[in-house]
Order: structure tokens, then sequence, then C-alpha cells
């Protein structure tokens, strides 16, 4: 069973840079899209960034230009800078196996596997 594990949240001020981990156990699917979510108490969860078997990576509007999203043997990254109040959410891990690429439309119940979660807060 895949376990993941998310670290590195954090209080920042705005403009501020984070990098969040999430250490990846018991991972041996060929094909996959690795993804991070976030959620707040105000919206609904939702998809950040996704990277694929063939590395290809796709952005939400909101995080494109400010956001990288990276994986490094077992781990998975996202390198975060620029950040803005409305970045303040709790941020999930997820994996998803069987697929080559993440996909927009980011359905949360496609992904197989999910993270505790670690807080991000970005103060003004």
């Amino acid at each position: 069973q895949v376990q993941l594990v998310e670290s590195g949240g954090g209080s920042v001020e705005a403009g501020g840079s984070l990098t969040l981990s999430c250490a990846i156990v018991g991972f041996r699917f060929p094909k996959y899209c690795m993804a991070w979510f976030r959620q707040s108490p105000e919206k609904e969860r939702e998809g950040v960034a996704g990277i694929g078997t063939d590395g290809s990576t796709l952005y939400a509007v909101s995080a494109k230009g400010r956001f990288t999203i990276s994986k490094a043997g077992d781990t998975l990254y996202l390198q975060m800078s620029e950040l803005k109040p409305e970045d303040t959410a709790m941020y999930y891990c997820a994996g998803r196996w069987g697929v080559r690429k993440c996909s927009y439309g980011w359905n949360s119940e496609e992904y197989n596997a999910w993270g505790q979660g670690t807080q991000v807060t970005v103060s003004s």
C-alpha cells in the first residue's frame, strides 16, 4: 500500500517562498500522475500542479509561473514562490496510478492515494 507523507509547510509573508515535499512510500507503479492539491475552509479542494510518468507537467492558472512541481526518486516537490495570502491552504500530495499524464479537471476521485496534508499560511 502506498503512503504519502507531506512536509515543508509553514508560515511566510506575502512574496516569500516555500518548498513542499512528499515522501512516497511503497510506490511501484510504472505509470502514474503525482499531483498537489490544496484546500482552504472557504473553497473546495483544487488541483494545483501535476507531473506524469513522462515528466510532463501541468498547473492550475493560479499556480502557473509561480509554482514548480518536480519528482526526484521517491520524493515529490512543490516549489512555491511569490506567495500570496490566497495561497493559504492545506496542501495535499496525491497519486493516481495507471496513467502516464495528469489531466486538467483535477477530479480528486480519480486519485488512489492521499497524504495527510501540510499547512501553508501566507500573511499580508
